[in-house]
């Protein structure tokens, strides 16, 4: 995950080496240089991509679109090492599965801001402050929903501070518009797997935030028309997924007792969830990611 930090960019650049193995030169150049065809599932139970790459080849080159799409599903399966789980689906559309070790891979990318890329969700100034003109909506509540969720978000990881969970790697900048609060814990990599390589983070809740993550950071880095995204929707989507975890999954009392390791993927799953909240409020919204309300 160092070069990547939306998933979608991992796997279009499998789908590309892998067509490209397949094809002519000329034959992979046709489909590279064009759009290739690449979308999030909609099942909100794991993170699922579907390519219609094969169906187009097929079409443009009179082949047999499941003879191409198993060849390219098993080219993407072994190049990745099986963390990209293939499967065809009638009549050549691949399926392609994240697993839980490169998800867990993902969230400590986002959660730490350990790769190149996600530095930029970092370093990240707002060169607008309160700013609620700045934004066109009729929805001024929504964004008031975003804001809570980011600023509970930062409370989180301020008790988790608090009570001796993490501590700073540096002292905090004056400036709460830069604070990435999981960019500036001194910590190593998180518990996120049990000993079956599994995510410890396997309720419907959880799921279902890493799910709306994915898919903001898949927009916030992959979306071909930027200013066409709507950004504010995205970070409601964000921010009510957020609101349905924290109902439902707790970090403190019994789990932090009895079940450490699933504590520590859930503060995690919070810093990742600051950190994408942040990004929207200030870099697309163009209003303050306020750290308390």
């Amino acid at each position: 995950m160092s070069k990547n930090t939306a998933i979608k960019q991992l796997i279009n650049s499998y789908l590309i080496a892998a067509v490209d193995a397949y094809m002519t030169r000329e034959q992979s150049a046709y489909i590279i240089n064009g759009k290739m065809p690449l979308y999030q599932g909609r099942d909100i139970k794991r993170v699922l991509y579907i390519s219609g790459v094969a169906l187009q080849l097929a079409k443009s080159h009179n082949s047999v679109a499941g003879e191409i799409a198993n060849a390219i599903a098993s080219q993407i399966f072994n190049t990745s090492g099986g963390t990209l789980l293939t499967q065809i689906v009638t009549p050549g559309w691949i399926h392609i599965e994240i697993t839980h070790p490169l998800l867990a891979s993902w969230l400590q990318s986002i959660a730490f801001g350990v790769s190149k890329s996600s530095a930029n969700f970092v370093g990240l100034k707002s060169p607008i402050h309160n700013n609620w003109a700045s934004v066109k909506t009729d929805e001024s509540s929504r964004l008031f929903a975003v804001q809570y969720a980011h600023a509970r978000c930062c409370s989180l990881i301020f008790l988790a501070q608090r009570e001796g969970l993490i501590a700073w790697k540096q002292t905090l900048p004056k400036s709460d518009d830069i604070w990435h609060l999981g960019g500036l814990v001194a910590t190593g990599t998180l518990s996120w797997l049990n000993s079956d390589r599994k995510l410890h983070l396997h309720h419907p809740a959880e799921t279902y935030l890493i799910v709306e993550l994915v898919k903001a950071v898949d927009e916030l880095e992959c979306a071909d028309e930027p200013s066409k995204v709507k950004w504010e929707k995205i970070a409601w989507d964000v921010s009510q997924a957020f609101v349905s975890f924290w109902s439902q999954c707790r970090i403190w009392g019994e789990v932090k007792t009895k079940s450490p390791e699933l504590m520590q993927a859930r503060l995690g799953l919070v810093m990742a969830t600051q950190c994408v909240l942040r990004f929207l409020l200030i870099a697309k919204l163009g209003i303050a990611g306020p750290i308390e309300l």
